[in-house]
């Protein structure tokens, strides 16, 4: 029960409020606390136990579509045919219909991830070398975008980001338009969450992936090229660095990455020619 002599803040999706001592040289007070929620996971497919992650219990749906895409447990975003969130003691079960000729319907004791997903790693449970570098398809995404649009986006990145706001503890995938408004955000204590999260809050709207742009909070790693290349998404500007991997797959994909990206300059690692200067 919270008691600390002042008002609760008003809530918001992703977080909870606790208590706390909150300490400034020598002062003391007691104080209210938004938190990131961070609960297990399991993504279950026709029964089959495939994967837990760790994740923000919220746009569960969105999660549920992206992370299949992006796993290529599905082809495309018919054949998840059903989603079925179920809280349980231990955290949440999301148990997934995928029809018959979906990978996700094939899962078998070689295909299943042995570790828990951890919300800051894309990787865990990935048992064999061969099943992590794996290049993605060329994009068919070759758009031009002018700086100023990147710009506008970039500005208006914070002001999506409730849950970031409330915690500091949360990334954030965005999706902006040809002209950098931002349309679909979607928040996670993991990165690569958020990005699953948007790609299937995308895939449920029917977006077209090569037409606008993907910003991200967080370093642009080699997941998070792979992710979006998959999902068709040619342009990539993330608020951290690339590796070194990323930029060669980014390269390979058809991607243009951008890296440092902030309103008042950025680093372009591939394709500069697709980020056009304005005067």
């Amino acid at each position: 029960m919270l008691d600390s002599g002042e008002p609760a803040p008003p809530p918001v999706p992703g977080c909870v409020v606790r208590k706390i001592q909150r300490r400034q040289g020598d002062a003391t007070e007691t104080a209210i606390d938004r938190l990131a929620e961070e609960v297990p996971v399991a993504m279950r497919y026709n029964g089959r136990s495939f994967a837990v992650m760790m994740a923000t219990p919220c746009d569960l749906e969105d999660f549920a579509l992206g992370f299949s895409l992006s796993e290529g447990l599905i082809a495309h975003a018919g054949e998840l045919l059903d989603v079925d969130v179920h809280p349980r003691v231990e955290g949440i079960e999301l148990a997934m219909s995928v029809s018959a000729g979906a990978a996700g319907a094939r899962i078998d004791d070689a295909s299943l991830r042995k570790l828990p997903g951890r919300g800051g790693c894309g990787l865990c449970g990935t048992r064999e070398l061969e099943d992590v570098v794996q290049a993605p398809a060329p994009v068919d995404a070759t758009l031009v975008f002018d700086t100023g649009a990147l710009r506008r986006a970039l500005d208006a990145l914070l002001l999506h980001q409730p849950m970031n706001a409330a915690t500091g503890a949360t990334h954030a995938a965005a999706w902006a338009d040809s002209e950098g408004r931002i349309r679909r955000v979607r928040e996670d204590v993991g990165r690569h969450n958020a990005l699953d999260k948007l790609i299937g809050a995308m895939a449920r709207e029917g977006d077209d992936p090569a037409a606008g742009m993907l910003l991200i909070s967080s370093r642009a790693s080699y997941e998070m090229v792979v992710k979006a290349a998959r999902a068709g998404i040619g342009f990539i500007a993330a608020v951290s660095a690339p590796t070194a991997l990323a930029v060669e797959l980014a390269r390979g994909a058809g991607v243009c990455l951008v890296g440092f990206a902030r309103a008042e300059g950025y680093n372009v690692y591939t394709f500069p020619e697709r980020l056009r200067v304005r005067p």
